[in-house]
């Protein structure tokens, strides 16, 4: 019989953080739900803070919270935005 863990064991090198911007004044984030119970509830609240300082907002889904987001999503999503959150669960 053969073990398989389920923990990933690979060292990978770190990732810097993209930088932040200075203020969201005119900025277009995209608010990514993840299809998870309220997680449009939560990323209303999220859309309603962001607008008060100035951003604007587009919101998209995953059709299912087991499944990556499409190549195609991200691409879609990537083309008209600077910034993203993403609604997780649990």
């Amino acid at each position: 019989m053969e073990y398989v863990t389920p923990f990933d064991e690979r060292v990978r090198e770190p990732v810097a953080h993209a930088p932040r911007p200075e203020d969201l004044c005119g900025r277009t984030v995209a608010l990514l739900d993840i299809n998870k119970a309220r997680g449009a509830e939560f990323l209303d609240r999220v859309e309603e803070l962001l607008r008060e300082h100035g951003a604007d907002t587009v919101r998209a889904a995953k059709p299912s919270f087991s499944r990556p987001a499409t190549g195609e999503q991200i691409a879609e999503i990537a083309r008209g935005v600077g910034l993203v959150v993403e609604a997780l669960a649990d």
